[in-house]
């Protein structure tokens, strides 16, 4: 069992890499695809250099996952194998669970958090099994928790006002049309930028690589401001060489911030995914070594080394995930989102309360600042925040000055609280920088401004969920393991492999129906090639998406009448992932119609119209869709024979209708649209002669209650669909012709 387990954290050990680098990479790729400095492969490539010089200069120091947060003497080998598969299992799960919701979290957390529930797990174990050898406070090193806490609250506050200062003044000295400006002072200021990243890479990423001398190490951290000092006027030299060979030193700048941070996040946070393995690996030696069984692994506590090898086939396997995962890129793509400069998109359908007092008071404060700024002065500073015309910005998230700013003061800070010892999580001070300089440069306009908080609060929350999480996924799938022997081990070992395995298969159908969402964004690339081609696209478009509605609302119904559960829950999940979609695309066709050309703008109100009939048709199916669930699902009394016969009736009639108004849309021959018409009104006046026979029936035998709201709620929101549905054909025609 002693082998099986080394071989499953080994197992765990690559998992662990896979959905760690899924979520972290954003920490050093985000800057780079969101300014689009370069092509995708490049970047990678790029990141995937640092990651391997990372893995291989490091000291690949496993203290933390060893003893940092509990005291290994206090455990038996038998009992410390239990809990790093414990913390590994849950670990996975939990990080696993961020990836798929597409949200960025902290390894360094789920790290600490997991180890001290798994910790914990086995002292109530113990102290329940009746060794009162040691309390459950002496099994726990407390002290290094409430230290990642802190950090968490340092990283939060410190990264976001750090970010947005150093952005404001950025943006105050080059505004948005910096060409000009830069050619000038762009050498000295990216030469602030390289040299907050070289001492980054340097004295963070390889201060323990042993290729630094240590002498050097011990001046730099007794003269931090001459050291920087120094190097910002070398960068600067070096900058300005370059660029009188006609280099874009942004791009350069920009590209070595992110080989930096891949650098010092494989060298430093390895430990997060493979520290807990190798320490069971260590274990197990010990045990092989040993001709008694160990009472106490106090070994574990003396410092090691991971062997390099070990480093570098991690490093391949996290080279390997930054160029295959998919759930990455959904990562990298909710802080890209967060940050953009566009307006148009808005982050999540809903904001909070919280997210609207706060844009109210933030609008309030801004005001009263204004009121105490010269006229003029405030003017001055109004231009430089001027927005690009949509055709000079390009389709970038946000431009280069600000990726560059992104890299800087991550590094800069992520440096400087190195050497104060402030224990700042990576992740946390990438993203919020990144808020932080969304902030000052006007990105979060009152047009999305509640939904960016939102989408930030939501991200926080989840960073402190992590820490509670992973405590308590931790704690409780250790107890299993303790108190379930070599069966629970097996058992929950292939549920926690299956899960991985089913939620990868899901990222990749949810990745599918993700591309087809954006399909109105992507025609507006095409409408700037062929307005032709794009107009197919957009029928064809507004054919698959009749087509679903159809199949949505004929098996609803039919599953109504068998009161399927499953079904409908099913129908309900298509129903608001369609609605949301269609709702999504309402704020991607404004950059669309800005394609337009003059000539086809007398057009554009038929691609608006199309649109939003689209999306109220989504609403009204899923007006349908969720009383039908909830009617079945709180185990109501079924629909009667009568009110079955009559929504049959309609069904029949609604698939007639919606059959010919799809084979009108695919081929685009309108012909038949006085058909659909009649056939319009006669299911209008078989839906009025339905209800009118049900207030009878409602008067002679009454009914349930419940069904005779659903079977209203039904016809009215059918009636509604089929009001928009023709008028989504009627628009189209005007279109075709």
């Amino acid at each position: 069992m002693d082998l099986f387990i080394v071989i499953t954290l080994a197992l765990l050990a690559v998992m662990g890499i896979v959905v760690g680098v899924s979520n972290d990479a954003v920490n050093f790729l985000n800057s780079a695809f969101g300014s689009k400095v370069a092509k995708k492969n490049v970047i990678l490539s790029v990141a995937a250099i640092g990651v391997m010089v990372g893995v291989m200069t490091s000291s690949g120091m496993m203290d933390v996952a060893r003893s940092g947060v509990f005291y290994p003497d206090k455990f038996s080998y038998h009992e410390i194998m239990i809990l790093f598969l414990g913390m590994m299992l849950s670990n996975i799960i939990l990080l696993d669970i961020y990836n798929s919701l597409g949200l960025p979290t902290s390894t360094t957390v789920s790290l600490v958090f997991g180890l001290l529930g798994s910790a914990l797990a086995l002292a109530l174990y113990n102290v329940w099994s009746g060794d009162t050898t040691y309390g459950i406070g002496q099994y726990i090193n407390s002290g290094n928790a409430l230290a990642i806490v802190s950090g968490i609250l340092l990283s939060v506050v410190l990264a976001f006002l750090s970010g947005h200062l150093l952005m404001y003044i950025s943006r105050v000295i080059f505004s948005f049309r910096y060409h000009k400006l830069f050619r000038r002072f762009g050498a000295m200021w990216c030469g602030i930028t390289f040299a907050g990243i070289i001492f980054f890479a340097v004295f963070k990423g390889l201060k323990s690589s042993g290729l630094v001398p240590e002498g050097l190490i011990d001046y730099v951290n007794n003269h931090t401001a001459l050291s920087l000092l120094v190097l910002w006027v070398g960068s600067s030299l070096f900058l300005w060489l370059l660029q009188l060979c006609k280099v874009n030193i942004l791009r350069v700048s920009i590209l070595a911030g992110t080989f930096s941070l891949a650098l010092a996040f494989a060298g430093n946070d390895l430990v997060n995914f493979i520290g807990v393995p190798y320490a069971g690996y260590d274990s197990y030696m010990l045990a092989q070594q040993s001709s008694e069984p160990i009472t106490s692994m106090a070994a574990l506590a003396n410092p090691t080394k991971a062997n390099f090898f070990i480093m570098c086939a991690a490093g391949l396997v996290m080279v390997i995930t930054l160029f295959t995962s998919k759930k990455a890129m959904r990562v990298i793509e909710t802080e890209r989102k967060l940050s953009s400069q566009s307006e148009e998109v808005p982050i999540n359908n809903d904001a909070t309360v919280a997210a609207r007092g706060i844009v109210r008071g933030a609008r309030a404060l801004s005001e009263a600042i204004e009121s105490l700024i010269p006229h003029r002065l405030n003017e001055w500073i109004e231009s430089r925040f001027e927005q690009l015309p949509e055709e000079e910005r390009g389709d970038a998230n946000y431009d280069l000055i600000r990726a560059t700013v992104n890299l800087t003061a991550a590094a800069i800070l992520i440096s400087i609280g190195t050497q104060l010892k402030l224990p700042l999580s990576t992740t946390y001070v990438v993203f919020m920088v990144s808020m932080g300089t969304s902030l000052a440069d006007r990105a979060w306009g009152r047009e999305s401004a509640v939904y960016r908080i939102t989408g930030v609060t939501t991200v926080i929350m989840g960073w402190f969920i992590t820490a509670v999480g992973g405590f308590v996924i931790a704690l409780a799938v250790t107890l299993i393991l303790a108190f379930g022997g070599k069966i629970a081990i097996i058992v929950v070992t292939l549920i926690c492999v299956g899960l991985i395995i089913k939620s990868n298969v899901q990222g990749s159908k949810k990745k599918t129906k993700e591309v087809e969402e954006s399909a109105v964004a992507k025609i507006g690339d095409t409408l700037k090639q062929s307005p032709e081609e794009a107009l197919i696209a957009y029928t064809e478009h507004v054919c698959s998406s009749m087509e679903k509605v159809t199949m949505i609302y004929d098996r609803t119904i039919v599953a109504v009448f068998k009161e399927n559960r499953k079904v409908l829950k099913d129908m309900v999940r298509e129903a608001e992932e369609f609605y949301h979609s269609t709702r999504q695309q309402k704020y991607e066709i404004m950059p669309l119609l800005r394609t337009l050309q003059d000539s086809d703008v007398s057009t554009g109100h038929y691609y608006v119209q199309v649109v939003d009939y689209i999306s109220e048709t989504s609403k009204a199916l899923l007006h349908i869709t969720r009383p039908c669930y909830k009617h079945v699902d709180n185990n109501h009394t079924g629909l009667s024979k009568e009110q079955v016969y009559d929504l049959k009736c309609i069904n029949d009639r609604v698939e007639e209708i919606f059959g010919e108004i799809n084979t009108m849309l695919r081929t685009r021959s309108f012909d038949s649209m006085e058909k659909v018409l009649n056939m319009r009104d006669e299911m209008f006046d078989l839906i009025d002669e339905v209800m009118q026979n049900q207030l009878r029936r409602l008067r002679d035998t009454g009914g349930s209650s419940s069904a005779n709201m659903l079977f209203f709620n039904i016809l009215t929101e059918t009636k509604t669909m089929i009001l928009h549905s023709r008028n989504i054909m009627k628009s189209l025609e005007h279109f075709v012709h």
